[in-house]
């Protein structure tokens, strides 16, 4: 059962049986219903997915929370912090759904660009929650020949992962757009774990979290692909587009927009330094040039590695 806002694309889905708007070319299963009504795609439902973008998550969760079962686990596909309260989102499924256990919220993250998965090319997937009985029933639901999902209990470090390397994707990008090399990429790549796993850990993940699939294997996905919606952002900004016309132009959400002013405010309560988000920050928001950002990146005070 597959939920969407529109109930024009709905009624579409179920006629041609295609997601045009935003999975274009690839056939949907002929068991799969869709409905703009949200109580129905929850009715009776053994697990629910929640694939929402961070700035709707919590009004759509809330309107359907009151239509799930107390035992159904719940996962999220969303890489991205709550503005307004820095939340991750199994934080708030937690504080919309009190009565839930919070053990059995988590997230599906890793190196997982939609049109590859779709086109059953192999990939792999780590699910994090705390119920490992739960843990263990998703697994086997998603487990398939070309995507691998392992478990993991490290649910906020798995979320952090997940969301904070959309921030140096765009960094990413705008290296790319500046038309800067394989060593720049590398070197944005290898700085960019430490900064995030800096961070995640100061917010309470696990070192190794970030050195797995959703830390390390997301972040070299997101900067390194042209398909990344995030990345595609980075590269709009060394073209020298406004951040305006890069999201008009975009037919989807990129998390990592939003995103950036989240990661600074944390980094600022947390005291942890996060030079790159810094800069994708004063790009986004202040008008900065690329260049500017990254030769003010590489001009930094020297240090020990």
């Amino acid at each position: 059962m597959l939920w969407a806002r529109r109930p024009e694309l709905a009624a579409r889905i179920n006629r041609e049986r295609v997601n045009a708007d935003y999975a274009p070319g690839f056939r949907l299963p002929d068991g799969l219903v869709a409905t703009a009504d949200l109580g129905a795609a929850a009715a009776g439902a053994d697990l629910i997915v929640m694939a929402v973008p961070s700035h709707g998550f919590r009004a759509v969760f809330a309107e359907l929370a009151p239509n799930v079962a107390p035992e159904a686990p719940i996962v999220s596909l969303t890489k991205g912090i709550e503005q307004e309260t820095l939340a991750t989102m199994t934080q708030v499924v937690a504080q919309e759904a009190s009565g839930r256990d919070p053990a059995r919220a988590g997230v599906l993250t890793g190196p997982n660009l939609a049109p590859e998965i779709a086109a059953g090319q192999p990939a792999a997937a780590v699910v994090a929650i705390e119920d490992q009985g739960a843990a263990l029933e998703i697994q086997r639901v998603f487990m398939g020949p070309t995507f691998r999902v392992y478990t993991n209990d490290d649910v906020i470090g798995c979320e952090l992962g997940g969301s904070l390397k959309n921030v140096m994707a765009i960094a990413s990008g705008m290296s790319d757009g500046l038309g800067f090399g394989d060593n720049s990429r590398a070197t944005l790549i290898t700085r960019a774990l430490a900064e995030l796993t800096r961070l995640g850990v100061e917010l309470g993940g696990r070192p190794q979290t970030f050195a797995g699939l959703a830390g390390m294997g997301d972040l070299i996905a997101t900067c390194s692909s042209t398909r990344s919606r995030n990345h595609q952002v980075g590269v709009g900004l060394a073209q020298g587009k406004s951040t305006e016309e890069i999201v008009d132009e975009m037919n989807m959400v990129a998390e990592g927009v939003k995103t950036t002013r989240s990661v600074l405010d944390l980094a600022r309560e947390t005291g942890v330094e996060a030079p790159i988000a810094e800069q994708v920050g004063r790009v986004l928001h202040d008008g900065v040039h690329p260049r500017e950002a990254m030769l003010h990146l590489m001009t930094r005070k020297a240090r020990a590695e």
